[in-house]
């Protein structure tokens, strides 16, 4: 009997979401393995409209995004989870409840501004590297490398930055 995977790609509106899904799907997911979409919301706050469009917004994300892993690797199972919470102990929490093998985030590149914004770029970063730090099962943040160089960027607990090219 082979065990299935059970793949968590943390999604968001950032421009590196799609690419980890991507990689996720390439080279972790296999046939019968199931992907999970998993779009972390802030708690809902006094305003009641603007939490009811942005759920709307994060479920055609997330239904668009399992879509896209649908047509692109068809033997491959994925469902799209979108919760409520505080990132981080939401993200640690579902990945617990899903038994998951294997977590992907998108690594975003480090704006040399982000020290002017606060919560900006370097929270990202932050909440990334906890994640790694404090998954129950392997965690790995990916970045499609830029400049015409190709491959990705692969950080882990043991490594940061690999440099693959695939």
């Amino acid at each position: 009997m082979v065990a299935r995977k059970r793949v968590v790609v943390v999604i968001d509106h950032s421009s590196g979401t799609k690419h980890a899904m991507m990689w996720a799907l390439n080279h972790v997911a296999g046939a019968g393995d199931t992907v999970t979409l998993l779009h972390v919301l802030h708690p809902p706050g006094a305003a009641a409209s603007s939490t009811a469009a942005a759920a709307r917004t994060s479920s055609l994300l997330a239904d668009s995004l399992a879509a896209l892993c649908k047509a692109s690797k068809p033997e491959v199972e994925v469902e799209a989870l979108v919760v409520h919470g505080p990132k981080l102990p939401t993200v640690l929490s579902q990945i617990k409840k899903l038994e998951a093998s294997v977590v992907v985030l998108s690594q975003n590149k480090t704006s040399p501004f982000c020290c002017f914004f606060p919560g900006g770029a370097a929270a990202g970063e932050d909440f990334v590297e906890r994640c790694i730090d404090e998954a129950d099962c392997l965690a790995m943040a990916v970045r499609k490398r830029g400049g015409g160089v190709g491959g990705y960027l692969v950080s882990t607990r043991w490594q940061k930055n690999f440099w693959l090219l695939a």
